[in-house]
């Protein structure tokens, strides 16, 4: 192979096909087919006061109010008790006021969703999708009939399920049953193998009889949550080319902090890549009093590095070396990142375009002055001490050389006026 072959082999423009499956609407959020990735997060909620439960469910819709805010376009919270279930029309109502359509909840039921839904259909009706977890519906023949009251609930009143499988939470029947054959084959596979045949036959096997009872497949979505990168893969990829059924990614148990979020980035990344998912979650571990808010921006952020979707405008910064020996360089960058998050609200409502822009900025002219023509706008420090002089930018051509102490502040009004003049 020539070096003209190897280059063309390797640098395929082609993008990589979406895996063909069903729509499924979720209030006015469309998940699958060829709509874009959904962002979807879960409320960490509050402990519901049974003596005040119209006061505990706006708090609760405090939370999601937020999450909603950052960009969320599903929340899930967790159908846990009846205080939930009596909650969920004021949740409703709050969420509502805060101008954002309550169909964008999802009820997460575990062991008390069929106690749940007979005794406040009502109340869970409101919810736009439901979140059914097979290994823990029920055990032996109760699970069946937990599982089908369920399932035509859900076609009673036209609502979306989640086939949800879970490797904590796997039923054990199937999971035995699998792992007793396999321990008699002649050619026994490693445990690891036979945990994910079990999850993926679970999932598939639970959609099956949804439909024999119903449901249609556009208004199912399958989950198989494990907590290991190569295990998500791996399962994935055998449900999209075993099935046509929406699918939700995302690591049960991704973790804290830099670890949680490469995790969530290495898995998703590759599978999102591959056409792969239809919608994402972060499954993130908070510190104490942080927001939940960060699992929505690392979807969203992962859904941008890679061209899927995009959410805010793209600043590109160097890391720093020994040309920017000072601070202003990281200030700088920090002032841009932090403007644009101020600005972002107005410019969404009237600029709603601009969430494609681009802007660089850059710490010397090694790389600076090249990297500033590939943005739209783009800012270089000379290095060296970073003196007041910075060179600008504008689609690819030099525009002007702002000095002095107000450099930040002019650069603002160029970022201002390049908005106006792009994205009206």
């Amino acid at each position: 192979m020539s070096n003209k072959d190897l280059v063309d082999y390797n640098l395929n423009d082609e993008p990589t096909s979406r895996h063909k499956t069903h729509t499924v609407k979720v209030g006015q959020v469309k998940i699958g087919g060829n709509n874009p990735i959904v962002v979807q997060s879960m409320a960490l909620g509050v402990q519901i006061n049974p003596g005040n439960i119209k006061s505990s469910a706006k708090q609760y819709a405090k939370e999601i109010i937020e999450l909603a805010h950052a960009s969320s376009e599903l929340v899930r919270i967790a159908l846990s008790s009846e205080e939930v279930a009596k909650a969920i029309p004021y949740i409703v109502e709050e969420v509502n006021k805060g101008g954002f359509d309550s169909k964008m909840l999802v009820g997460c039921g575990q062991y008390e969703l069929d106690r749940l839904i007979q005794d406040y259909p009502h109340n869970i009706k409101m919810l736009g999708k439901i979140r059914i977890n097979p290994g823990n519906i029920g055990f032996g023949d109760k699970r069946d009939e937990k599982f089908e009251r369920v399932i035509e609930y859900a076609i009673k009143h036209d609502i979306p399920i989640r086939i949800g499988v879970n490797w904590g939470s796997l039923d054990k029947y199937l999971l035995q049953k699998l792992m007793d054959e396999n321990s008699l084959s002649s050619n026994p596979k490693p445990s690891d193998v036979v945990l994910r045949k079990a999850l993926v036959m679970s999932a598939l096997s639970s959609a099956q009889k949804a439909e024999e009872i119903g449901l249609s497949a556009d208004k199912i979505i399958i989950s198989c949550k494990v907590s290991r990168v190569q295990d998500l893969i791996s399962v994935y990829t055998a449900l999209a080319k075993s099935s046509n059924y929406a699918l939700h990614l995302g690591l049960t148990e991704a973790g804290m902090g830099n670890k949680g979020v490469i995790n969530t980035t290495a898995g998703l990344t590759y599978l999102l890549q591959n056409g792969i998912g239809d919608t994402i979650r972060a499954s993130l571990t908070q510190r104490p009093g942080e927001s939940r808010i960060s699992e929505v921006i690392a979807c969203q952020e992962i859904l941008q590095s890679i061209g899927l979707r995009y959410f805010n405008p793209q600043v590109s910064s160097c890391p720093g070396c020994g040309r920017t020996n000072s601070d202003r360089f990281r200030v700088l960058t920090e002032e841009v990142n932090d403007y644009i998050k101020i600005r972002m609200p107005a410019w969404k409502k009237q600029n709603p375009g601009v969430k494609r822009m681009s802007i660089a900025v850059m710490g010397c002219i090694v790389n600076g002055p090249g990297e500033s023509k590939h943005a739209n706008l783009g800012i270089s420090l000379p290095g060296y001490g970073e003196k007041p002089v910075s060179a600008v930018y504008k689609d690819g051509k030099y525009f002007k050389t702002l000095q002095g102490s107000n450099i930040f502040r002019e650069f603002k009004t160029i970022i201002d006026n390049y908005v106006k003049e792009h994205f009206t």
